[in-house]
């Protein structure tokens, strides 16, 4: 499945589509300081615990890093993922 990438202004979103329509998605904002928030992560219900959302919020990690950005999980998901993963913590917004 390929992750997909769109970002307008301030908002953006990493997402999986199928030929029946988006699967997948997190969603995030930037604010001024270069901080992505990530404020939504979602999968189909059919596809859930395949990994999907944490293959998301991994792509994230690695945008932020390319693009020397801090992550703020604010959704629940995302946060846990964070706590879970060690090695986000280089990304992690204090």
């Amino acid at each position: 499945m390929k992750i997909k990438h769109k970002e307008n202004n301030r908002r953006g979103m990493f997402y999986i589509e199928s030929e029946k329509g988006l699967i997948a998605e997190l969603t995030y904002y930037k604010n001024a300081n270069n901080v992505l928030t990530i404020d939504h992560t979602e999968v189909k219900r059919e596809l859930e615990n395949q990994g999907i959302g944490s293959s998301l919020i991994e792509k994230s990690v690695e945008f932020a890093r390319e693009h020397n950005l801090k992550i703020e999980p604010l959704c629940p998901f995302a946060e846990v993922k964070f706590d879970e993963n060690e090695s986000y913590q280089d990304v992690r917004a204090s």
